[in-house]
């Protein structure tokens, strides 16, 4: 009897809302605890519209979603874009998740995430990424400068939520 390695997790565009929604929440829920902060407000209905799109991207193991991001070509928040450096063809990252058990696991997810969202945005055209993240979340923040996001504009502050804006150049 042999027994079989089990495959390298890989990449693959969501399919189900609600496997990705449960992993955003899972992951809401870790960083709000890590943090001390409220969990942030998800709806599932925005997790079947990102999904229909084809804007999820989910690093599967087996059967198991470790991580995901999503990319599209529109922001997902309200601010004026002059925060940001001009770019022809930006691309908008959000909702990185990394799974709480593997993250403990497994330290490099988020810095696979991102790198990926690098190169998927490069693929598709994009000359930036750009992403908003909540500073309070230091080792999100330190991730994304760490891989060559710069942040633009002042910390901006709405109830709980702090936000700052960040773009990285794409090398073509």
């Amino acid at each position: 009897m042999s027994s079989h390695p089990a495959p390298a997790p890989a990449w693959e565009t969501a399919e189900s809302a609600e496997e990705v929604h449960a992993l955003l929440r899972a992951s809401d829920l870790h960083t709000a605890e890590l943090y001390g902060l409220p969990v942030p407000e998800r709806r599932l209905e925005r997790s079947r519209a990102l999904v229909g799109e084809g804007a999820v991207h989910l690093l599967r193991h087996g059967d198991t979603a470790i991580a995901m991001f999503t990319l599209t070509g529109r922001p997902p928040f309200s601010r004026a874009l002059d925060v940001f450096p001009p770019a022809g063809a930006p691309q908008y990252l959000q909702r990185l998740a990394i799974h709480p058990d593997r993250a403990r696991r497994d330290a490099t997810l988020g810095m696979r995430a991102v790198r990926r969202a690098c190169e998927t945005a490069r693929a598709a055209g994009a000359d930036a990424l750009r992403a908003e993240a909540n500073p309070d979340l230091r080792k999100s923040v330190e991730l994304l400068t760490g891989l060559g996001f710069v942040a633009y504009g002042e910390v901006e502050t709405e109830d709980w939520m702090r936000r700052v804006y960040l773009q990285r150049a794409l090398d073509r």
